[in-house]
């Protein structure tokens, strides 16, 4: 008996292994072999840094039109990215070559992995957003004054651009805001809200747990974030709000399209110059083309 099941037991291990390998190999087999690149003419890229914000400053080689577009990108990306051949930004330099557009110079910020420019509240690490705006003099000497100030951000450099956007109307023309972190529910909310929200949206559980998370790193409470939130800010910017440019991709896997398209609802309801191009993809699904006429025009 104790034969036997010695027996079966190197039958099932032996199964097992077999099981393990065939796994690996067609893991091995399937994966993707490469990524879809663009051609295109990378921008003269020249990086700097100030305090704890890096940057770079990128010309297009064929000229510029004397604008200045700040590009806060989103999480875990760095002030180096506008010129990645397999990223949206390349395919923007390609539109804009492609068209014989002569686009602005763009400067891409960084405070690191991942930052919110939340106003100055309780938090240790809020106040960048003064921080920020405080750095703009100095980078801008460097370049020479723009004829007009823009921005640009993707994902949690969405929200970051609608919040210094929508703070400072004064200072910024155009606001480009592409998959940004808004949000109907707070992440305050009880859970019950939150779930209610990650049910209608489809937001992955995951995701809204990171985003929990992270709010609380940069507000102390439901009423320091409500300051900051893009909802809220709309209601309060004045008649000579910058002309905003929102998307969404319908399956945003962290929530974003409710809060997006309330935005955008209020805002053209407002009267203010808004662009909504809701797309039927997933998280930062881009219209190139519209975007690129939009910051270059």
């Amino acid at each position: 008996m104790a034969l036997l099941d010695r027996t079966r037991n190197r039958w099932l291990l032996a199964a097992a292994l077999v099981i393990a390998l065939l796994y690996v190999a067609w893991g091995e087999v399937t994966r993707a072999r490469g990524d879809q690149k663009v051609a295109f003419l990378p921008a003269e890229q020249r990086c700097h840094t100030s305090g704890p914000l890096r940057y770079c400053v990128n010309r297009d080689r064929r000229g510029t039109n004397g604008d200045l577009l700040y590009h806060l990108p989103g999480r875990n990306l760095d002030e180096q990215i506008w010129n990645d051949d397999t990223y949206y930004t390349a395919m923007l330099q390609n539109e804009w070559q492609r068209t014989g557009t002569l686009p602005p110079t763009v400067v891409t910020v960084s405070y690191g992995p991942t930052w919110l420019l939340a106003p100055r509240g309780r938090k240790p690490d809020s106040g960048l957003l003064e921080d920020f705006m405080s750095r703009l003099p100095a980078i801008e000497a460097k370049i020479g004054q723009p004829r007009q100030r823009m921005l640009l951000g993707e994902s949690m450099g969405g929200l970051n651009v609608l919040v210094a956007g929508l703070f400072h109307p004064d200072r910024f023309k155009k606001v480009a805001a592409l998959c940004p972190g808004v949000y109907a529910v707070s992440p305050f909310a009880p859970v019950s809200s939150i779930r209610e929200g990650m049910e209608r949206t489809g937001a992955d559980p995951k995701t809204i747990f990171g985003i929990w998370v992270l709010a609380r790193r940069y507000y102390a409470n439901d009423n320091e974030w409500r300051l900051a939130s893009p909802l809220a800010l709309i209601e309060r910017v004045g008649p000579k709000a910058p002309h905003l440019y929102l998307s969404n991709g319908l399956y945003d896997k962290f929530g974003n399209y409710e809060g997006t398209r309330r935005l955008a609802n209020r805002a053209i309801a407002r009267g203010l110059p808004t662009e909504w191009h809701p797309l039927y993809g997933g998280h930062c699904a881009t219209d190139v083309v519209s975007l690129a006429s939009f910051i270059a025009s």
